[in-house]
């Protein structure tokens, strides 16, 4: 069995690196950071978990930033998203993010994605609740292209762009479903 950790690393959470070397140290196999960019205080999204919501969930850093530090002091440590708010971040820029994470770290990442669950904060970064599954859809095969590709364009319903050029490309094959 492979077992990791997901924690919400915060300014009162234990240190990303200091968590990383004592994960690899002990044998995990993975350390987990998820995401939330902010918590609208007018919020009517239920907590999933029910209650109410844990002050990490505002307090939460940026899980590429916090992965990337792991990444830098571990060697066998895969390091994931768990999980990318794909909804809320532009494609373009999240597989340049991807790409370099999985370049930085040998290969160790893995990309945890979804489309969450509090539609204020989708919301607030021009993502409808009620269409985004399918702007995680094509935001991800968007991605795929940009990854597969020298040369990559996209036309969906949501994503579009004429052909770019974008690097770094990932080490591993991030491409398949």
């Amino acid at each position: 069995m492979k077992a990791g950790v997901a924690v919400f690393f915060t300014q009162y959470s234990i240190t990303p690196t200091s968590l990383a070397l004592a994960l690899e140290e002990r044998g995990y196999e993975s350390l987990w950071a998820p995401e939330h960019s902010h918590i609208p205080v007018s919020r009517n999204s239920d907590f999933p978990k029910g209650g109410a919501l844990p002050e990490k969930y505002q307090d939460v850093m940026d899980p590429f930033v916090t992965l990337s530090v792991a990444a830098a002091v571990t060697t066998s440590l895969k390091i994931a998203t768990g999980i990318c708010l794909v909804v809320q971040r532009d494609p373009i820029q999240t597989a340049k993010l991807v790409a370099s994470l999985d370049q930085i770290s040998s290969g160790r990442f893995l990309f945890g994605v979804g489309a969450g669950w509090n539609s204020e904060e989708m919301r607030n970064h021009g993502t409808d609740y009620s269409t985004r599954m399918l702007l995680l859809k094509e935001r991800l095969e968007a991605m795929r292209e940009i990854w597969a590709n020298e040369h990559a364009s996209y036309q969906g319903k949501f994503v579009k762009f004429s052909e770019i050029i974008a690097n770094p490309k990932p080490i591993q094959n991030l491409t398949h479903r």
